[in-house]
């Protein structure tokens, strides 16, 4: 597997993407977000990332071994916490019952534990070893962003998809420039969950669901025009 992982870094991170999508994507369409059958196989994905992390004794490279390795990344990081709460500005709705409600909230913090690794940590990594730095943070973002076209897989409008995707694309850019710059993964797992979670309790609002969008697309352009003017710490070994 290392040999697999060091040779061909790019088809790696993207077999993990496959099995990612036909594991996920089946569980949530039939049985839906607050399922166990999703929470299990999620338990069961990153459960297996983080073993292959381990085995192959990339904790460092990947940047899962500590928060940040440049210190001034803490306020980086402000206006993606603050977006993270972008599904709680329309209000606060419980819609399923309370152990539902617990096992969707867990569940979705899985997902950013697993979308993290396979998305920055395999694939934009592997991208990275190339030399094609931008090629590798743009690849990253859109393929982050259309790897949500399988909501319409689980009962998602064409049209509620397509602007999913856009802001996917935005956090996508967020996500890797953060990363890029503070050499850490874990803030990005972190931001990613709970973004997802508090989608659990959000109210159906669409004035304040378009300016989440909008909010989003707008930093995410400032924040990594401003970022690409930062250092960038060399990866761990």
């Amino acid at each position: 597997m290392r040999k697999f992982y060091e040779t061909k870094p790019v088809l790696f991170a993207i077999l993990w993407i496959v099995v990612y999508v036909v594991l996920i994507a089946p569980l949530r369409g039939r049985f839906g977000d607050g399922s166990l059958q999703m929470l299990l196989g999620l338990v069961a994905i990153s459960a297996a990332l983080l073993a292959v992390i381990r085995l192959l004794g990339i904790q460092k490279e990947l940047g899962v071994t500590r928060w940040l390795q440049n210190g001034r990344a803490l306020l980086w990081l402000l206006p993606m916490w603050v977006l993270s709460t972008g599904n709680l500005w329309g209000g606060v709705s419980l819609r399923y019952d309370a152990i539902t409600s617990v096992m969707a909230v867990l569940s979705f913090l899985l997902v950013g534990v697993a979308e993290e690794i396979i998305f920055r940590g395999f694939l934009f990594n592997g991208m990275r070893k190339t030399g094609r730095l931008t090629v590798a943070i743009v690849v990253s973002a859109i393929t982050f962003g259309m790897g949500h076209i399988v909501n319409l897989l689980t009962g998602h409008a064409t049209a509620e998809t397509l602007v999913q995707m856009i802001f996917a694309v935005a956090w996508g850019f967020l996500f890797t420039f953060a990363y890029l710059k503070g050499g850490s993964l874990l803030p990005c797992i972190a931001i990613h969950g709970l973004i997802d979670a508090f989608s659990v309790f959000a109210r159906d609002n669409a004035a304040a669901d378009w300016a989440y969008i909008i909010a989003t697309v707008v930093i995410a352009v400032i924040y990594c025009l401003y970022l690409k003017k930062q250092p960038t710490p060399e990866p761990e070994q």
